[in-house]
């Protein structure tokens, strides 16, 4: 069983930045394709960003140039930094595990999802 827990989130003004945290239990952290999502309130959830075992990264076409995904394998987490934030960017963001190691943006990919931590970006 892997425990995810987020922290980062908050509130910021657009054109702010923010970085989100993602902690995992686990002595195989770095196996894992770990990736973030997000949900705003009536949506779906929807894919953000996601890096593989081996560092390839993968980004929606809206977060590009503006949000960057990392890895830390000795401290075992994961992080989001979000620059130039959008009004359009406040969710619910959620990270998830993927034992398979990919960096997919299939939500069916993911084996183990944290609780989420909350980004608001006001106009």
């Amino acid at each position: 069983q892997v425990q995810l827990v987020e922290s980062g989130g908050g509130l910021v003004q657009a054109g702010g930045s923010l970085r989100l945290s993602c902690a995992a239990s686990g002595r195989t952290f770095s196996r894992y394709g770990m990736g973030w999502f997000r949900q705003a309130p009536g949506k779906e959830r929807e894919f953000v960003a996601a890096i593989s075992w081996n560092r390839y990264t993968y980004y929606t076409d809206s977060v590009k140039g503006r949000f960057t995904i990392s890895r830390d394998n000795a401290k075992n987490t994961v992080y989001l930094q979000m620059n130039s934030l959008k009004p359009e960017d406040t969710a619910v963001y959620i990270c998830a595990a993927d034992v398979g190691g990919g960096a997919g943006d299939y939500i069916r990919n993911y084996d183990y999802w944290g609780q989420g931590a909350q980004v608001t970006v006001s106009s």
